[in-house]
């Protein structure tokens, strides 16, 4: 008998994703729907805020069946539009119908990291209603042009069906609307907690939502501030691995390992090449095109031993910022009371990240008991929340009773990462990794919050006493001036409403309002002026 023979062959990236859609959050179709939306989104504010535009997003989920009454899950067409700068044509067809190919392979901050977000929603459309995507884009505001696409899957490459073009009529920006199979009676609420909360960390940002229902969603935008984009950045030498540095030294123009390490890495200077190189007991001026594998596998082992690299800055990083936090805060829970803090900048195996803390207390639109809301740079993070490392802090490594905060206080902590390469644990971009420094931050943001809570609620317990207090004196003082008069026979009653003037007035000296920096600016801060409205309400 003959051996059977092994047969063995590649598959494209397209093909393995639609195998595995699972991975990348298109597992059936309620998460699609919400991935394909989300991504749609992420997109669209990433490229207003690339080239500073205030956003101006319109979404539109319909049904696409002729009748529209079919139950669950059905085909659904999605749109989403920006005012963004647009994407130049001749990319259109790459950027949209292949999976890796895309602008967000560079280190910095940004939604998107794996190039694959869109185009893998357009081939979840693809293969569960046939429909081709259609992809309307600006770049001058003088002519727009049409792209209906689809994804060959073998190969991953793009199938352009049709093209057109047509006036633009001043305006710039993309459109992409694609049809897939979806399920919004489970997926709905989903859906508009994700618009809820990203309305909340994009406070600059207008959003206008409408659902299959005909129910429109507008979330308009609270200030005209946006944060600073993001820069381009080195790699920093503790988040090279060796093929990384195979990379770097294959395309390297420099002469001598000196300039190299002073040219491809983050915050290398010539001093500090040099007294690395001697550390690895390598030659500064040796080719880098010449090093041995032995002599690569002992440069990333020195890298990652030396002590003297200096840490990452914060350039590659865009921030929201305490201001507009606390305004995106204020606009979407409208809470009695809200902080924010913005952590100094750190950093794991090489790679920056800053950490927000908000917290709001009360109000309107904050519920009764804890609520946790995570993002990661701008991205609002709706699923797998007991697996995220900002749980674990909040709910594990935080003593509530320090702080003095009753067990169902109305109570939402939002927490925020900020990284050139968030540590997801999945494709799929829904909890981050434990990781020990991320974590200390998080706990340091998240117990300065409740310190400033602890505060707010014992001084509102204070000034509650007083009023007590005081409520008593404008019972009794009146009956006791009159008793002192016939006492001693006066016909004039004492003054006693200057008496209690003065304790107003040296009880209300205890709560002025401070100032604080902001941004190295010093304005009001809008934590403490909201903080003491409440108080003032509370105290008339």
């Amino acid at each position: 008998m003959s051996k059977r023979q092994t047969i063995f062959k590649e598959i494209s990236p397209s093909e393995f994703f639609y195998r595995n859609r699972d991975l990348a959050g298109f597992s059936n179709p309620s998460r699609a729907l919400y991935a394909a939306t989300r991504e749609l989104v992420e997109n669209a504010l990433d490229a207003c805020e690339t080239a500073c535009i205030l956003p101006d997003i319109f979404v539109r989920i319909t049904s696409a069946t002729i009748d529209g009454t079919l139950a669950d899950p059905k085909p659904y067409t999605l749109k989403v539009q920006d005012n963004g700068p647009g994407v130049e044509p001749k990319y259109v067809p790459d950027a949209f119908a292949r999976i890796f190919y895309g602008s967000k392979f560079q280190l910095k901050q940004s939604r998107g990291m794996f190039g694959m977000g869109a185009t893998m929603a357009i081939l979840y459309g693809q293969v569960t209603t046939n429909k081709p995507v259609l992809v309307t884009t600006s770049v001058d505001g003088e002519k727009a042009y049409t792209f209906e696409m689809m994804v060959n899957i073998h190969d991953n490459t793009p199938l352009v069906l049709n093209r057109t073009v047509k006036p633009a009529n001043g305006k710039t920006g993309l459109s992409v609307q694609l049809t897939l199979e979806g399920d919004y009676s489970r997926s709905g609420s989903k859906i508009q907690e994700y618009f809820k909360q990203t309305a909340l960390v994009t406070p600059y940002a207008n959003i206008l939502f409408i659902d299959p229902n005909g129910r429109l969603f507008f979330y308009s935008r609270a200030t005209d501030k946006m944060p600073k984009p993001a820069k381009e950045t080195l790699p920093h030498p503790l988040g090279i691995d060796i093929e990384a540095l195979r990379r770097l030294l294959k395309e390297s123009k420099e002469p001598t390992l000196k300039k190299f390490l002073s040219k491809n890495f983050h915050r290398v200077g010539d001093n500090i090449a040099e007294d690395f190189l001697k550390f690895a007991g390598l030659d500064a001026e040796a080719d880098p095109k010449r090093l041995s594998n032995d002599e690569i596998t002992r440069f990333v082992s020195a890298l990652h031993s030396y002590k003297n690299f200096l840490p990452p800055d914060a350039r590659c990083l865009s921030p929201l910022g305490e201001e507009l936090l606390a305004a995106g805060i204020e606009k979407e829970l409208q809470p009695e009371f809200l902080a924010v803090i913005q952590r100094p900048p750190s950093a794991y195996s090489g790679f920056p990240f800053i950490v927000e803390v908000g917290l709001a207390y009360g109000g309107k639109g904050v519920e009764q008991g804890l609520k946790l809301l995570r993002f990661a740079n701008r991205i609002p993070l709706l699923y797998d929340e007991a697996n995220d490392i900002s749980w674990k802090v909040v709910n594990e490594e935080i003593d509530w009773k320090r702080y003095n905060i009753p067990q169902d206080a109305p109570l939402t902590i939002i927490t925020h990462v900020c990284s050139t390469k968030v540590p997801y644990k999945t494709v799929g971009k829904e909890y981050l990794a434990d990781r020990p420094e991320l974590e200390r931050e998080l706990k340091n943001g998240v117990r300065e919050v409740l310190r400033r809570l602890g505060t707010y609620l014992s001084r509102k317990n204070t000034l509650a006493f007083a009023k007590k207090k005081m409520n008593i004196y404008e019972k009794y003082l009146p009956l006791i001036a009159r008793f002192s008069a016939d006492l001693i026979g006066a016909t004039k009653l004492p003054n006693y409403k200057k008496l209690l003037k003065k304790s107003v007035e040296e009880t209300a000296e205890n709560f002025e309002e401070p100032i604080v920096e902001v941004e190295n600016k010093p304005i009001e801060n809008k934590v403490v002026k909201l903080e003491q409205r409440r108080l003032e309400d509370f105290s008339q």
